[in-house]
């Protein structure tokens, strides 16, 4: 091969590698709006078009500061929700970001009503100051528990476990007193609990932990996965014998302030009987 064309293909290569490494650091400050209509004969007539907005892995911490947290609260009142549900993992790094995180989402506003789990980095920095901090922003604490939902004459459920490393994940207590034609929301961390799942009573599950897999190759495939079913929890919609899933990428990061081809992203549901 000529010298000189050998010198410009890695020059190429360089560039493009230095291009995607720049773009890695870009990548977080991008959180992406992912509209999903929810459709299901079970969803009563009351809350028809009801939006429910869904975010979790919010690490804050070294790599997600208190300011971007703030911002994030400011999108996600924008969307005007009627439900907010949080999926866990909202800090990373050290006990000391948790109530200060919790400060800014008490700031959330919803029509209905604010849920959320506790996911593993929570438990890890501290189970009981994430608690503490749930209640302080009004967060209706989902570990292993389950409310009704009423409006009007009808009714919905949504319940949630507690993680599936650091705690005894149980969707009983969501389960308990419906019916098939109830509609069921389960909210999970971590996604995996799913497998475990074999009822047919829960019509939608919502997870995260796998960060869309935090950095991928073009968004087709993810190197690592903290996941015992490789790829198939790893972000979107996935379809299961017994239910319907929804992952998202989250907002935050660990390991690395680093994202590339799996965005950050808030999930906004609209419920709809068709």
């Amino acid at each position: 091969m000529d010298k000189r064309l050998a010198l410009k293909i890695l020059l190429s290569i360089v560039i493009f590698l230095a291009t995607c490494l720049i773009y890695s650091f870009i990548e977080p400050y991008f959180i992406k709006v992912n509209n999903i209509e929810i459709v299901d004969s079970d969803i009563p007539e009351s809350f028809e078009n009801k939006k429910i907005v869904f975010v979790a892995d919010i690490h804050h911490g070294p790599f997600f500061s208190r300011k971007r947290v703030k911002k994030l609260v400011e999108q996600v009142n924008k969307l005007n929700p009627d439900i907010i549900i949080l999926g866990g993992d909202y800090v990373h790094g050290s006990p000391q970001y948790i109530l200060p995180c919790f400060e800014e989402l008490q700031k959330l506003n919803a029509k209905i009503d604010k849920f959320g789990v506790i996911g593993n980095h929570d438990n890890w920095e501290s189970t009981r100051l994430t608690e503490k901090g749930m209640k302080i922003a009004r967060i209706k604490i989902l570990e292993n528990e389950a409310y009704w939902i009423f409006l009007s004459k009808d009714k919905i459920k949504i319940g949630g476990t507690e993680d599936l490393w650091t705690g005894f994940p149980d969707a009983e207590p969501t389960i308990k007193d419906t019916k098939k034609e109830d509609f069921v929301i389960l909210v999970t961390h971590n996604p995996d609990y799913v497998e475990e799942i074999k009822t047919p009573n829960i019509d939608l599950v919502l997870g995260g932990h796998n960060h869309g897999g935090q950095i991928t190759l073009f968004g087709l495939y993810a190197p690592i996965m903290f996941s015992d079913y490789g790829q198939k929890y790893k972000s979107g919609i996935v379809e299961t014998n017994n239910t319907k899933v929804v992952v998202t990428n989250g907002i935050g990061m660990v390991n690395l302030p680093l994202r590339f081809f799996a965005r950050p992203e808030i999930i906004v549901l609209t419920l709809k009987n068709r």
